[in-house]
This record gives structure tokens, sequence and C-alpha cells, in this order.
């Protein structure tokens, strides 16, 4: 397998539990992620856990079922892709959120994937795509939680 990895990564004003709640509310989850038109945990989940799934739709239209292998408040959390677009052989993604002082967070979201030929002649160009994504995802969220707060409602806005 031809793995491609990246991580991108922002200090944003707030604690990482502050950080890593408001990032695993569902209800949150379209308000700052710009990158998603859906998001939806599945199987009768309430709440973002270990093994549970989550469905979510690009703003492409692409769609992709996600696991979490790994759930760890407030440091971090992972997720595989289970069923997603051809495009991706595998898909992994992985957030870490690492308390800097007693305001101030460091967040990491580091991804991996592996495309299918003839995807995969394309690598650069993709990783580069999701990359700008991610990058963007974060000042989104960056801006969200120092604007509006980390426990805002999206119904109190």
């Amino acid at each position: 397998m031809n793995r491609t990895k990246f991580a991108e990564k922002i200090i944003i004003r707030c604690t990482a539990a502050e950080a890593f709640n408001y990032t695993q509310d569902y209800a949150n989850r379209l308000r700052w992620d710009t990158f998603l038109k859906r998001a939806d945990l599945m199987e009768g989940a309430t709440a973002a856990g270990l093994g549970v799934k989550a469905y979510c739709v690009a703003k492409t239209g692409l769609g992709m079922v996600t696991q979490y292998v790994s759930f760890n408040p407030p440091k971090g959390t992972a997720i595989k892709m289970t069923k997603g677009p051809w495009i991706f052989k595998s898909f992994l993604g992985s957030w870490n959120f690492k308390q800097m002082d007693k305001q101030s967070t460091e967040v990491i979201f580091l991804y991996s994937f592996d495309l299918r030929f003839p995807f995969n002649l394309a690598t650069p160009l993709i990783k580069n795509n999701l990359r700008s994504n991610v990058r963007q995802r974060l000042k989104d969220l960056k801006f969200n939680i120092e604007k509006y707060g980390a426990t805002t409602s999206p119904k109190d806005l």
C-alpha cells in the first residue's frame, strides 16, 4: 500500500476538554465543519464514542461511513472508513487535542489514506485538495469556538 499521510494544526483559545467536546458534538458539527453538508451518527447512537458509526457527506456530494476506533477524551479520537467513495481503498483520521496552557489548546488533525487505481495517479493533487480543506476546517473551528464559545448550542445563536 502507498499510504499517504498529512497533518494540520492550529492553536485555539480554549481548554482541550472544550475543544474535544465541541468537535464531538454532532449538533455543532455543521456549524464549524465547512467541508461537510451532512453529519449524522448512525445505528441509534446519540453521542460519539468508541465503536460508534457516523455518516458524513462532503459538500462535493461524496459520502463516507466511519467508525470510531479510539475515543479518549479530552486527548484525542480516531476513525476509520468502513464504507465510502470508491476512490479510497482506505481512509483513517485522528484528531488530537494538546493543552498548551490554561486557556490554549493545539488541535491536530492527522489523515492517512490509500487511493484505488486510477485515482492513485493523482495522489499529490488529491492530497493537496484534502489538506487545503482540513486547513479551512481548523480555521473555521477556531473561529466558532473563539467567537461563540465551546459550550454554545446551535439553538442558542
